[in-house]
């Protein structure tokens, strides 16, 4: 028996849906006759100006297949060999990306302890000790994720003043956008606020989780960076043959605001569990919700027996907390059935 067929409506990962039927609709308008490979084609043209639109004349945007190379090919455009990367304890790159950073970039991250998965300014001050110390890596870039690993958003103004301090230590700031979108929509405003005008220097935009099929895209918006990307996406692999199909998605996602469509509607039913959990006995939020993201505090009994009807993963087994992620195509029901599920299996 499939997997799949055990269980209900995946509250796992947004990784878990399906594509969006406008995406899917993109896909199969690019799928006519031949076009040149590697981004030469149309679709990749009209992506590319649809970056420069959304996040101003001189953002430039680079295909990519996957968020992880995303975030490798951004960060190479800013690090040398003797480098670190500032970030989270709990940043995606530091946990679930296999040390990637550290085997294909050969530099050592620096976790920092954070409250809600969010640095402060004053988080990367005390740390600038070792600049000029031969001893030391040298910070280059402050990587941080919107929305976090643990849900929450960084408003425009925590982003800029960690973009003033970053800058004027003479660091980057680059951002994990797997969910910039769900961040835009808790946020209520544009991706260029959050970007563009806050400061950061260049940003994954992330597509899959939003109702893409495989596609991610690396924005830079300074241009001094622009000029080694072609060759850093090529080796590292992320350079599309048929790159038409994954600008297609892309553009699609950033067309009428089709990224806020799908971003806040998975927010809103995240927003529609944790209203739900708020009476259930021995139940109780861990962080606040401010994207698709739930995080609860549940008795293990509960859990197992949830376990065996839905799938969703233990965030730490040892402190009882779960993690409940919705998408885009994520419903009422979808939540409600899950609800009922819990208050029963609680009350047993």
């Amino acid at each position: 028996m499939p997997i799949d067929s055990m269980y209900h409506k995946s509250f796992a990962s947004d990784n878990h849906a399906g594509v969006h039927p406008t995406v899917l609709e993109a896909i199969a308008a690019a799928n006519h006759g031949d076009a040149p490979a590697y981004g030469d084609d149309r679709w990749t043209s009209a992506f590319e100006d649809r970056i420069k639109e959304v996040f101003g004349s001189g953002a430039a945007g680079f295909a990519v297949l996957n968020g992880a190379g995303a975030n490798m090919v951004g960060l190479s455009l800013v690090l040398g060999r003797y480098n670190s990367i500032f970030c989270a304890d709990s940043a995606h790159i530091a946990t679930h990306e296999a040390g990637a950073a550290e085997r294909l970039l050969g530099v050592k991250l620096v976790t920092i302890p954070t409250e809600h998965g969010k640095l402060r300014p004053e988080d990367i001050e005390s740390r600038l000790g070792v600049v000029g110390n031969p001893h030391e890596p040298q910070p280059s870039v402050v990587s941080i994720s919107q929305a976090t690993e643990l849900g929450t958003c960084y408003s425009p103004d925590e982003i800029a003043a960690l973009a003033e301090t970053v800058h004027a230590a003479g660091l980057r700031l680059h951002v994990d956008g797997a969910r910039l979108a769900n961040a835009a929509a808790h946020l209520d405003c544009d991706l260029r606020t959050i970007t563009t005008d806050a400061g950061v220097d260049v940003f994954s935009f992330g597509g899959t989780k939003n109702g893409a099929l495989a596609a991610e895209a690396v924005v830079i918006l300074d241009p001094s960076l622009t000029p080694g990307i072609p060759y850093l996406r090529r080796q590292s692999l992320q350079l599309a043959s048929k790159m038409r199909f994954v600008s297609a998605q892309l553009s699609a996602l950033l067309t009428d605001e089709l990224w806020r469509e799908n971003a806040s509607h998975a927010n809103k039913m995240a927003n529609r569990l944790a209203d739900g959990i708020a009476e259930v006995p021995g139940v109780s939020l861990t962080y606040p919700v401010q994207s698709n993201a739930v995080f609860a505090t549940v008795p293990p009994a509960v859990v197992e027996a949830l376990r065996s009807r839905y799938l969703f993963h233990y965030w730490d087994e040892p402190a009882a907390v779960v993690r409940w992620m919705t998408a885009f195509d994520t419903t009422p029901e979808h939540v409600d059935d899950f609800l009922d599920d819990i208050h029963k299996a609680a009350a047993a």
